[in-house]
Parts: C-alpha cells; sequence; structure tokens
C-alpha cells in the first residue's frame, strides 16, 4: 500500500468522519521527532513552509513559478553528490522509484531527511539551507522524476495527470 503525500487521514468510526492530522516529521536515521527550533529564523514563515507544516503537502511540487528558483537551489546544495539529473553520484539517485529510504516516498519522509540528515555523507541541512529552501529543492527533486506519474504518490491527481516524466535537456542520459 503506497504512503499518502497528504496529511495522515483517520477514519473515526462512530460517525464516519475523516479528519486531517498534522504531519510527523522524524530522523531518518534514529527516528527520533525533529526539532524545528534548530532551523534559521529566515525562510519560517513563508506559505509554503506553513502550508507544509500543517498538511504535508509541499505547493512548490510542479509551480512553474518557483521551478527556476528550485533549481538554482538543487544544482548549488544537491547536485554535487545526487547528480545535475538526480541521477546520483556520490549520493543515490533521486529520479526514480527507487529510494534509499523509503519514507522519501512521501514529501514528509524526504523533507525528514534533508532536514534532519541521513547516513553515510548526508549531514542534517538545517544549518544550510532555510526551511522555504529544502521544500524548493525537494520539488525540483520531484521535477527530476524519470518514473511514471501514477507511482508518484506527492503528486495531486491533477498534477499526476499533467505529469511528464523528466527527460534531461540535449538528449543527455541520465
Amino acid at each position: 500500500m503506497r504512503h499518502l503525500s497528504l496529511a495522515v487521514i483517520i477514519a473515526i468510526f462512530g460517525g464516519g468522519v475523516v479528519a486531517a492530522q498534522q504531519p510527523q516529521f522524524f530522523n531518518t536515521v534514529d527516528g527520533s521527532p525533529l526539532n524545528f527550533d534548530d532551523a534559521m529564523e529566515e525562510g519560517r514563515d513563508t506559505e509554503a513552509v506553513k502550508e507544509f507544516l500543517e498538511t504535508g503537502v509541499n505547493i512548490y511540487n510542479e509551480n512553474e513559478e518557483v521551478m527556476k528558483e528550485a533549481e538554482d537551489t538543487y544544482n548549488t546544495m544537491c547536485s554535487g553528490c545526487h547528480g545535475h539529473y538526480g541521477e546520483g553520484k556520490i549520493g543515490p539517485g533521486l529520479n526514480d522509484d527507487y529510494w534509499t529510504y523509503p519514507q522519501n516516498e512521501t514529501d514528509v519522509g524526504l523533507f525528514s531527511t534533508l532536514y534532519g540528515g541521513a547516513t553515510g555523507q548526508m549531514g542534517p541541512m538545517w544549518g544550510s539551507l532555510t526551511l522555504d529552501e529544502m521544500l524548493l529543492a525537494m520539488a525540483w527533486v520531484r521535477h527530476l522524476y524519470t518514473g511514471e506519474p501514477d507511482t508518484a504518490g506527492w503528486l495531486t491527481p491533477e498534477q499526476q495527470e499533467e505529469f511528464t516524466p523528466y527527460k534531461p535537456k540535449g538528449g543527455a542520459e541520465e
């Protein structure tokens, strides 16, 4: 069963009421709750960060208005290890259906990995990127996806209908 990219949905059986629960963020390596008090002050109060911390939805995903900034953020902070097209280098590939950490299939999981770090050389990014920049980098990672739209659980159904798997510019192979 696929994980939902939106907030966890809890069915309350007595009245058939469905309520959304605020997402929970845990360290990818040790499972401890993440402390957002460590995050930079800058970039905490954007509409995207507020929405994401409340719902787990990254409003930057496939948002053409921010794609250039998302690409620049990814290229500056992520491409050195993960490759210009997310194909993987020192760090794992990010553009296909295989995730070293399966929770990264969801935006809450990917954000948690960015914020708190992972094993190997992937340290926590809370001291290098603002919360807003993390969402931008994630949006570019999601944009680089080469798989089928129906397996991109972070996209809304409407976005899945419109999504075209990424093809590197100039015909470069991944």
